[in-house]
């Protein structure tokens, strides 16, 4: 039997079995549409016979069929037997009737995949277990050296599983779900006979999940059956949200906020909530008890990000786990007194002082604070000093730990070049804290006292990551005005108007305007930001950071700058990489699950 190319049209189709298919999708007609629509997508379903089961074992591929369906009609067929170029097996031979008679003159690999990816360009691929048949014919298209079309897939064993239940079929195979279905082809194990099978088994879920409100290509891919019906009756609260870059915000019925959220495109992320991928647990609680989402546009996805910490940080939704409390940080500060002293406070103060910081932890935080005492000899008790003390010195001037100017054991100018250093090692070079530690870490490791250097250890990277912190903010923070655009994926120039590292206006350069008038004029209209003390005066460290990493993303042009915008080059950052790469390499040699810090158990004594 000679192997054969066919492309069947309309005409050949049974009418009874395309009027069935119609049926089934105009059954979804009647539902309100969400994303690209399923009716409007032309999927080709497709079905391999092959001589093994792994392409880099050495199978090979021996018929190739094919169906390209849409809106429930046939549009064609392709089918193809294929030279397997060597002998097939004898049970594949019994069980698919492909024997090597059949084969011998069929056109090889290199003739029969460019064939059907020109059948099937411009489809959404179908299979079952489409990992299997996907996975062959993108193997022989890297081995012909021919570039794989961006193909979406969608995998019917895969979607059967989270639709089909025990008392639908006893199984998720093709044979099962094909009779379940009522299909009007049975499998054979033959490519195209497998591929119609396969077409009436995805009309059949797409039935079922219409009524479910699953209606588009996006919903079916991300379909998951821990969506409960509670969520999905209330897709409706997405309809009104815009396809656009905003925040939205989930309320229940007495207009309490229970959870605010940032997309790109505001309707098509919403709906997610209802019908698609949301398996976590606490959305799902959330959603029930949703009675309305309001959508805020903005015009940037950079003023959604802002806008979206500003209503988290005002109303602390119930169901944000991160953002809520941007008060609840920790400063390390150095005081601004006789004799100056280091603190750990939780408010900045125009006081004049010097802040590291913000900590989101007080043991980090503390940890920082250990390090910068233990390198600089300053005094360590909490009240005030005049300019001439005449105390008792402490234990830890005893110690040799304190410079004790208490008793009068210090100068002031010796005194004030100590503190010099420290505000040094905050605010520009870390180094004296850096040679201190690790002289200190390595005269540990060398009296085996490993655990007490890696305590000094986290001391220097928390205070590493504090000092680069600091520095990165209040090189923002302190420039009144800063203006930059960059030109968006769609060509438009977004603009944003930076004051005191507060996002104060942000817009979009419209075609065809003038952009110096734009810019001016945006400018003009924007909030007014007063200056403050500390790295963080005008905003929260969260909104000055993500507005930081819009300012040195790819693309990002400066139009004007009011006062200076640089970091000191020798500080903390060009340490940090280091450290962070030492504490990654450190988590990575623990396995996952013994990650977790052991309790102490007692036992009783015998």
């Amino acid at each position: 039997m000679s192997s054969r190319w066919a492309t069947l049209g309309r005409q050949e189709l049974r009418r009874s079995a395309f009027s069935r298919r119609v049926a089934r999708w105009e059954a979804q007609r009647s539902f309100d549409e969400l994303g690209r629509p399923l009716r409007d997508v032309t999927f080709c379903v497709v079905d391999l016979e092959t001589t093994g089961g792994s392409a880099e074992g050495g199978a090979m591929i021996t018929e190739i069929g094919a169906v390209k369906v849409r809106a429930g009609e046939i549009l064609g067929e392709f089918q193809t037997l294929v030279n397997p170029c060597g002998q097939i097996p004898a049970f594949i031979a019994v069980l698919t009737g492909i024997s090597d008679r059949m084969v011998a003159d069929a056109p090889r690999i290199e003739q029969a995949l460019p064939a059907f990816l020109e059948f099937a360009q411009g489809c959404v691929l179908v299979a079952h277990n489409a990992p299997f048949d996907v996975g062959f014919l993108k193997f022989f298209a890297a081995q012909q050296e021919r570039p794989w079309p961006p193909f979406e897939v969608l995998d019917t064993a895969k979607l059967a599983r989270r639709v089909i239940t025990r008392d639908d079929a006893p199984n998720c195979k093709l044979s099962s779900l094909a009779k379940t279905f009522g299909a009007t082809t049975t499998p054979n194990h033959r490519a195209l006979a497998d591929a119609r099978a396969t077409v009436d088994v995805l009309h059949g879920l797409m039935e079922r999940l219409g009524g479910l409100g699953v209606l588009t290509l996006e919903e079916l891919q991300t379909f998951s059956s821990r969506v409960s019906s509670a969520q999905r009756r209330k897709r409706h609260l997405a309809e009104t949200l815009p396809h656009a870059p905003g925040v939205y915000l989930f309320t229940d019925e007495a207009d309490r906020v229970l959870y605010v959220g940032t997309s790109k495109d505001l309707r098509t992320r919403v709906r997610t909530y209802f019908t698609a991928s949301e398996t976590r647990s606490r959305m799902g609680e959330m959603v029930g008890l949703a009675s309305k989402v309001t959508g805020l546009e903005c015009a940037t996805a950079l003023e959604a990000g802002v806008r979206e910490l500003r209503l988290i940080a005002e109303h602390k939704p119930r169901y944000n786990r991160r953002s809520r409390f941007p008060e609840k940080v920790h400063f390390v500060k150095l005081t601004r007194e006789p004799w100056p002293r280091l603190s750990l406070v939780r408010r900045l103060r125009a006081d004049d002082a010097d802040y590291l910081g913000p900590f989101g932890s007080k043991k980090v935080a503390e940890q920082a604070l250990q390090a910068l005492q233990d390198t600089f000899e300053l005094r360590q008790c909490s009240d005030r000093l005049p300019r001439t003390p005449s105390r008792t010195p402490c234990v830890l001037a005893e110690l040799g730990k304190c410079l004790s100017p208490c008793d009068g054991s210090v100068d002031a100018a010796t005194y004030d070049a100590v503190v010099g250093a420290v505000r040094e090692s905050l605010l520009r070079r870390p180094d004296a804290v850096l040679e201190w530690v690790n002289a200190r870490m390595a005269a540990l490791a060398g009296e085996e006292r490993f655990e007490e250097a890696s305590a000094h250890r986290d001391r220097l990277t928390s205070f590493l990551r504090g000092a680069s912190r600091t520095q990165r903010l209040r090189a923002l923070t302190r420039c009144p005005e800063l203006v930059a655009a960059r030109r968006e994926d769609d060509g438009r120039w977004a603009v944003h108007v930076v004051r005191h590292g507060r996002l104060a206006a942000a817009g979009v350069i419209p075609p065809g305007a003038d952009a110096h008038r734009y810019v001016t004029e945006l400018c003009a209209s924007a909030e007014t930001v007063p200056a403050a003390p500390g790295p963080t005066p005008a905003a929260s460290a969260e909104e000055s950071e993500l507005i930081l990493r819009w300012l040195e993303s790819n693309g990002v042009r400066l139009v004007t700058v009011e006062g200076e915008w640089s970091c000191p080059i020798g500080g903390a950052g060009r340490h940090l990489a280091r450290h962070d790469l030492l504490a990654e390499s450190r988590r990575a040699l623990v396995p996952f699950d013994e990650q977790r810090t052991l309790a102490t158990v007692s036992r009783p004594v015998r």
